[in-house]
């Protein structure tokens, strides 16, 4: 289904809280998305401006369920097959789209934090073409910023016309260096494309099409491109002109630092008759969701080479970023260890993986700890590595990105063989002892 009609969906199930008081785009909505994180919510009444504000559509996998119309218990076996099975889509010719001209304060475009650079989008999604690739779908931080004067100094005005992305060295960069000039900036997508987009493919790889292999997906040609049916398509140009962009609340609620970076002018805003404006809390649940699920179902293809898996989970304590914990049927005495290095094929900016077993609730942080305190020995468990890590882990090597790398195999270890000379090692325990008794609980408390 499209945006709106997941927006109207969540509506008729009651999950959708609308905010019916007046707010500003600047600071007011995002502390309430903080402070209401979890709700899917919308902001009828911006101050300024006509469009309501949605946010938090994605707070959940359940929801990211809801939207793709699976099984939350199948949601990543479910994406892993549409990554490893991509449908190509039809393109139509877009409807209901009106051109309102370049100006960026037309739309409530959110100031998220005091520490901010400037406004920010934090939603959008960059669809690009190459000759020889295709099409590219990615997510890019872009930030409203203030014209210089004659020597080069900050006006108390903005630049209505122009942001500065950040575009870190993966594929929208790559085709840039290739020669791409315009690109498409979509706000307001369905839970299919917003999935798609954050998936880690190959660069010759359609997100749009493996979008299209969880839920059909309608493209459209507009502007000279084709894009995702969006509530908003922007069609902007590189300047080849750097700006500061930053600061920025990055994923691990850290403030990311200040860098050059590219800036791009817009040549067109195309809105749809009644849109809503996408905004997404740096930091916040679905920015965690959104960016730490998609690299779920790649760990578990890459896990599921080496043993069977039963789950995967990027956890909400680690960023959503940099620490994962998979749960494996160990059948062989090497299947742990074997996990560790490919979950990290399968997650390339992952600091720590922890491998259980199947028995161990992975959405359980106890029972992971637990399985940690049980069944694990540093000596033979541990697989420890330098390599290049993310640039969201403030504690690497901000100029070369690397970081120390640790893997945890927490499964029970093979039973240990008894050296010549000595007795038969007595057999160790490793799983707690089920209830005596199946009793309802019920049938022994006072009835109210």
């Amino acid at each position: 289904m499209e945006f709106r009609e997941f927006v109207k969906l969540l509506e008729s199930k009651g999950m959708l809280t609308r905010i019916t008081k007046q707010v500003d785009s600047e600071y007011e909505i995002s502390t309430l998305i903080k402070l209401l994180d979890g709700k899917p919510l919308l902001f009828e009444k911006v101050k300024g401006y006509d469009m309501p504000v949605i946010a938090n559509i994605c707070v959940s996998r359940d929801l990211v369920a809801l939207g793709l119309g699976v099984e939350r218990l199948k949601l990543i076996p479910y994406v892993a097959n549409a990554i490893d099975h991509p449908k190509k889509y039809e393109v139509d010719e877009a409807t209901d789209y009106v051109d309102i001209g370049t100006d960026l304060t037309k739309l409530p475009i959110l100031t998220y934090y005091r520490c901010d650079g400037g406004r920010y989008f934090s939603s959008a999604i960059a669809i690009a073409q190459d000759k020889e690739y295709g099409l590219n779908a990615s997510y890019h931080r872009a930030m409203m910023f203030k014209k210089k004067d004659k020597a080069g100094n900050d006006v108390d005005e903005l630049e209505t016309d122009k942001l500065v992305l950040r575009i870190l060295e993966r594929d929208l960069d790559a085709y840039i260096k290739r020669g791409l000039n315009e690109f498409a900036f979509c706000v307001g997508n369905s839970i299919q494309v917003l999935v798609g987009a954050a998936i880690s493919a190959a660069i010759d790889v359609d997100e749009m099409q493996i979008a299209n292999a969880m839920a059909p997906t309608k493209m459209v040609r507009l502007g000279g491109h084709v894009v995702p049916n969006s509530e908003i398509v922007m069609i902007m140009e590189f300047t080849g002109e750097e700006h500061e962009e930053g600061k920025f609340v990055d994923l691990t609620e850290t403030v990311d630092i200040i860098r050059m970076q590219r800036v791009a002018r817009v040549k067109h805003i195309f809105v749809r008759r009644g849109a809503m404006f996408q905004a997404l809390l740096p930091g916040g649940l679905e920015h965690k969701v959104l960016m730490g699920m998609p690299r779920e179902p790649t760990m578990y293809t890459e896990v599921g080479k080496v043993t069977e898996v039963k789950d995967v989970l990027v956890t909400p304590g680690g960023t959503s970023w940099l620490h994962g914990v998979v749960s494996i049927k160990k059948r062989h005495p090497d299947d742990g260890i074997n996990a560790i290095h490919a979950a990290f094929k399968g997650h390339k900016s992952m600091k720590h993986v922890f491998i259980v077993d199947d028995d161990i609730d992975i959405n359980d942080p106890n029972q992971v700890e637990w399985a940690m305190a049980t069944r694990f020995q540093g000596k033979r468990g541990m697989v420890m590595f330098e390599d290049k890590g993310s640039s969201l882990d403030p504690s690497s090597d901000m100029a070369t990105r690397l970081t120390t790398k640790i893997g945890f195999d927490l499964t029970i270890p093979p039973e240990e063989k008894p050296k010549e000379g000595e007795t038969k090692k007595p057999k160790k325990e490793f799983q707690k002892p089920p209830l005596p008794l199946q009793l309802k609980v019920g049938d022994y408390l006072p009835k109210k």
